[in-house]
């Protein structure tokens, strides 16, 4: 997987290391990490293509190689923000570990977990669910992304529409929480619904710079 961030502004900028001009950006940094099926990462590399400090931004980059053996659902942002944070590390990189975790649900979502339900005539045999899926559900549990946005939880409308008998039948917490394992249904929810925003211990601090200071 890679997260990008890229930063141009519609004028020249004048930087402490000279001036940018129109259209060259100010910062165009690259996270890359590779993982396996159950979210462990196994290899990660940082670039930095442009940056505001040539030549001292990009020393940071080896350090993300930290992230070898972290798990997406168990505490990663946390432990990247304790291990890559502050001067340890690129404030603007340290951030897009945030977005991994859901992006990593999102690429995996019908592969590693069921989205389809099982108990559904209309998907049954449809071939939708891969033959390696580990099964997230049975027929007594919801596929696993209801509940977890707005748009599916358990009163709403899509899922009375989509998912019938699963309307209005939210499970306990402690339900959904046991059938999601690696606590991939917390960590998944905070990630898309949380993003950065402090005060869980599990989110990234947002350290961005204003315009002015690209540091």
């Amino acid at each position: 997987m890679e997260a990008r961030l890229t930063d141009e502004k519609p004028r020249d900028v004048q930087l402490a290391s000279g001036v940018r001009p129109n259209g060259q950006p100010i910062h165009e940094l690259w996270l890359r990490i590779t993982i396996d099926r159950k979210l462990n990462v196994v290899d990660a590399e940082a670039s930095s293509d442009w940056v505001p400090y040539p030549g001292s931004c990009q020393a940071s980059n080896p350090a993300y190689r930290a992230l070898i053996g972290l798990n997406l659902l168990h505490n990663f942002r946390r432990d990247a923000a304790r291990l890559l944070a502050g001067t340890a590390g690129c404030t603007h990189l340290t951030e897009l570990c945030a977005v991994l975790p859901t992006a990593a649900i999102q690429a995996f979502a019908g592969d590693v977990w069921n989205t389809a339900d099982s108990a559904s005539g209309a998907n049954r045999g449809s071939g939708d669910e891969s033959p390696d899926s580990t099964g997230e559900h049975s027929n007594d549990k919801p596929p696993f992304q209801l509940g977890r946005c707005h748009a599916l939880r358990f009163d709403g409308e899509a899922v009375q529409r989509f998912y019938p008998r699963w309307y209005g039948h939210a499970p306990r917490t402690e339900q959904r929480t046991a059938s999601s394992g690696d606590a991939a249904g917390s960590e998944a929810q905070r990630g898309s619904a949380s993003g950065m925003n402090g005060g869980s211990g599990n989110e990234v601090q947002s350290n961005s710079q204003t315009e002015g200071n690209h540091a």
